[in-house]
This record gives C-alpha cells, structure tokens and sequence, in this order.
C-alpha cells in the first residue's frame, strides 16, 4: 500500500519561508518521480514543482527562483523549500507520487498540509 505522509506546513509570514517534507512508502522511492501540487479553496489543483527520478526538476513559472525541491532516495522523501512566501500562496500543498518528465502527475497523492502565509 502506497503511503505519502506530508510534514512541515504552518503559519508563516508573508516574505518568510517554510520547508515541506513528504515521507513515501509502499513504492521503490528511487523509480519514482515525485512533485508537489497546492490547491485553495474553489480551484484547481496546480502543480508547483517536480523532481524526476534522474533529479531533475520542473516548476510552475509563479515560484521559479524561490522554491527548491530536493529528494533523498536513502531516506525515501521528497522536500519542497519555500522561500518568499506570499499571502496568495496559502493553500493545502500535496505531495504527489508516480508522474514523469513529460505528464508530472502521478496517480498517489499524500492527504496534504495546510500552508498559511499572513500578509
């Protein structure tokens, strides 16, 4: 059974940074492409960054240069660093699992965590 497990949203200011964290199981982390999406209220779910299983690392045009995703095979965890935050940034940030270079999505999802960003 494939579990993704986020850890690390919060409470942050606007200009302030936060690191997420998604813990995998149940998948050979290392094959597997991993990504962040967020999704507020009333919208569609978007994709904020992706890492694939050679490393390397897509990202949605709005969070160029100030998000980072990173993986640790050995530890089976996907991060996401969020620098500069922005008030407009608040949503649940999921972590998601089993996509490619080419389509992102996969089909896991983590249950998500809460990001707040107070202006």
């Amino acid at each position: 059974q494939v579990q993704l497990v986020e850890s690390g949203g919060g409470l942050v200011q606007a200009g302030g940074s936060l690191r997420l964290s998604c813990a995998g199981s149940g998948i050979i982390f290392s094959s597997t492409g991993m990504g962040w999406y967020r999704q507020a209220p009333g919208k569609q779910r978007e994709l904020v960054a992706f890492i694939s299983v050679g490393g390397f690392t897509l990202y949605s045009d709005s969070v160029k240069d100030r998000f980072t995703i990173f993986r640790n095979n050995a530890q089976k965890t996907v991060s996401l660093r969020m620098n500069s935050l922005k008030p407009e940034e608040t949503d649940i940030y999921y972590c998601n699992a089993g996509g490619n270079l080419r389509t992102q999505e996969g089909q896991y999802w983590g249950q998500g965590t809460q990001v707040t960003v107070s202006s």
